[in-house]
């Protein structure tokens, strides 16, 4: 990664996602470091928890293509249950954090 912004104090950064940390804490970081980087969060919240695209005959073809894409950039999320939100679960049929969900919301 590089930022024009930070330069040298990029490094500062690292880790990102810190080993030993729960599935939540992980995610949240993720997260968090697309929103600074510039991804909208309905866009993060895609790239990390995509909907079930591959063999869906219902799915548009411009939708399926930027899931196709970016599941070449990224591992989608496998942690805990998805909350009962009904903002998240309109945007995230896959499971996802708790912490995801208040941040959302």
């Amino acid at each position: 990664m590089s930022s024009k912004l930070l330069g040298d104090d990029l490094d500062k950064l690292w880790p990102l996602i810190v080993e030993g940390q729960s599935d939540t804490a992980c995610f949240d970081n993720a997260l968090e470091l697309l929103v600074a980087g510039g991804y909208s969060l309905a866009h993060a919240m895609m790239l990390l928890i995509p909907e079930a695209w591959a063999g869906n005959p219902l799915m548009d073809e411009p939708r399926r293509a930027f899931y196709e894409y970016h599941a070449a950039l990224m591992e989608p999320w496998d942690g805990p249950p998805l909350s009962r939100s009904p903002t998240a679960g309109k945007s995230a049929p896959r499971s996802i954090a708790t912490v995801c969900v208040r941040r959302v919301i």
